[in-house]
């Protein structure tokens, strides 16, 4: 029988003090990735039906998940409670869903949905009698709405946020390894939601005009953008680039009063249990041909188009080639044979990043070790796959596993499994949105974090698929950043970022003021004996550790 570690006790006593009162209200657990939220809200849950036998419990969360949710489920349940959602039956009519809707409103159950699926039902501008009665059904019948990942209701001008807000039931619950996304707005908007009209609380009002006297030069800026917006700002601004220390410790001790009935965070600390994680930054020197395809990829106009390129130039300039000159329909997905074709006379030293990749793979191979790949951007994971298969011979299946968006939960579980528990699996590459949430990727001890995201927190997500509950070895984490490139800039982007969440909720007393901050290491001595190799120090420009 499974035991709750003491955070999981702290939690499950936030919850109830929250939600079975006289007066409930929605909150969030802010635990760390791998710390174990589903099993303590499973067992809430369990009890929460026990004390109120007709409730009516939803779950809306990742569709990706949704399997390993239902597993986990049947696996620590004290009784058979039945468990609806659409995607199992097939679902797919209004007509269909309001039948599932009815099973699970007439019977002691519990109804999973996708995001997605959620707001598509509660915005849908249907008027059949089926659309209307399965609004009404979501939208009053649930006693208590968990949100799994509950980051992703975040931006106020979605769907997604604006139907979960519509839910009556005052017992809403975020649950979220990583609150903060990339603004503070977007944390305060989930407040708003599990809240309603959390910052126009007295308690609340009280504590932004005290943080506005801390930080007076933004006060003349309330008039034209209005007291919230300024708010924000102020709070981004003190804790990214002000000197005064003392003035952003103040402003965090006014943060966590203002949330703190309301959020529980946990850091994660149980995970120091674990044998490790050490968390690289590595800069990398790219070829002669690349730091000139960088200078025609710094003319691009879009953001997004310099990532998407850039992605493709830094791992190796042979692939953008191809993807420049074969439209816009190949980025999307090229097949194993064209791709195969890319590789036929390749020189893979003119690109950084399959060179690393390649080097690293062996390293892990000739070490017992296996290895995590994870980017935004599928051509470049395509690459390096068919690269394993034309330089080691492997195959999908057996020695490389593959996730991306379009994989089936079957396939997730699948693939999850067998490259877990396979003395054959070597290196599994994944979508770093499709495997950054709800999966265990234990069996891997080496990460390399292929592109720099600018939402900081979808890279630990990734990092945290490894280093969770069951990994036995020390994971070593690669951030691979092109030199002298676009990337660089989006790392520093991303590292204020990264450093803003640090601050409001891990600093202590016991933190210095460079407690955050990244710290230079000397390759040959960065305590990493593959790192440390000719193979792969001799590109390293710049190396740092977290």
């Amino acid at each position: 029988m499974k035991q709750m570690k003491p955070h999981q006790v702290e939690g499950f006593n936030f919850l109830l003090s929250n939600l079975v009162s006289d007066n409930p209200g929605g909150c969030i657990l802010a635990h760390a990735p791998g710390s174990g939220k589903t099993f303590m809200i499973i067992s809430f849950m369990q009890s929460f039906l026990a004390k109120y036998p007709q409730a009516k419990p939803l779950v809306v969360l990742p569709r990706g998940i949704l399997a390993t949710w239902k597993k986990e489920f049947r696996r620590w349940q004290v009784e058979d409670i039945p468990l609806y959602d659409f995607y199992t039956v097939k679902a797919d009519s209004r007509t269909q869903q309001l039948e599932v809707l009815n099973k699970w409103a007439n019977c002691r159950s519990i109804l999973f949905l996708g995001y997605k699926q959620f707001s598509s039902i509660v915005c849908d501008n249907e008027t059949s009698k089926a659309a209307v009665a399965c609004q009404e059904i979501l939208l009053t019948y649930p006693s208590i709405l968990i949100l799994d990942e509950g980051h992703t209701p975040r931006n106020e001008e979605t769907d997604v946020l604006n139907s979960l807000k519509k839910v009556q039931t005052p017992r809403k619950v975020v649950l979220s390894g990583t609150l903060y996304q990339n603004h503070v707005k977007e944390v305060f908007n989930i407040f708003d939601l599990v809240r309603p009209k959390f910052l126009k609380m007295d308690t609340s009002r009280a504590i932004i005009r005290r943080i506005l006297s801390r930080v007076p030069f933004m006060r003349k800026h309330v008039r034209a953008k209005g007291l919230d917006n300024v708010f924000y700002e102020s709070v981004e601004l003190t804790l990214q680039k002000d000197e005064n220390f003392k003035r952003k410790v103040t402003v965090i001790q006014d943060l966590r009063e203002m949330t703190g009935k309301v959020l529980h965070f946990y850091k994660g600390d149980f995970l120091d249990e674990l044998p490790g994680l050490v968390d690289f930054t590595v800069f990398l020197n790219l070829s002669s041909t690349q730091k000139r395809d960088v200078e025609q990829l710094k003319l691009l106009n879009r953001k997004f188009k310099i990532s998407s390129d850039g992605s493709a130039l830094y791992v190796h300039p042979q692939l953008r080639y191809h993807l420049k000159n074969n439209g816009s329909r190949e980025r999307e997905g090229i097949d194993d044979a064209k791709m195969d074709k890319i590789l036929e006379n390749l020189d893979v030293k003119e690109g950084v990043k399959a060179k690393f990749f390649l080097n690293l793979l062996g390293l892990c191979e000739s070490g017992g070790e296996k290895l995590l790949v994870f980017s935004p951007y599928l051509q470049p994971l395509k690459f390096l796959e068919r690269l394993a298969v034309k330089v080691k011979g492997w195959s999908p299946g057996k020695e490389i596993f593959v996730i991306t968006g379009d994989s089936t939960s079957e396939n997730r579980e699948w693939s999850m499994d067998h490259f877990n528990t396979s003395p054959d699996a070597r290196v599994f590459f994944g979508s770093i949105k499709a495997c950054g949430e709800g999966i265990s990727l234990v069996g891997a001890s080496r990460i390399i974090i292929l592109d720099v995201h600018l939402n900081p927190s979808v890279t630990r997500q990734a990092i945290g698929r490894a280093f969770r509950p069951g990994q036995v070895r020390k994971v070593y984490t690669y951030r691979l950043v092109a030199a002298e490139s676009p990337e660089e800039e989006d790392h520093a982007t991303c590292f204020r970022k990264e450093s803003i969440a640090k601050m409001w909720f891990e600093w202590n007393e016991y933190c210095g003021q460079n407690e955050f901050e990244m710290e230079t290491v000397d390759v040959r001595d960065c305590g990493d004996n593959f790192l440390g190799s000719s193979k792969l120090s001799e590109d390293v420009k710049a190396l740092f550790k977290r």
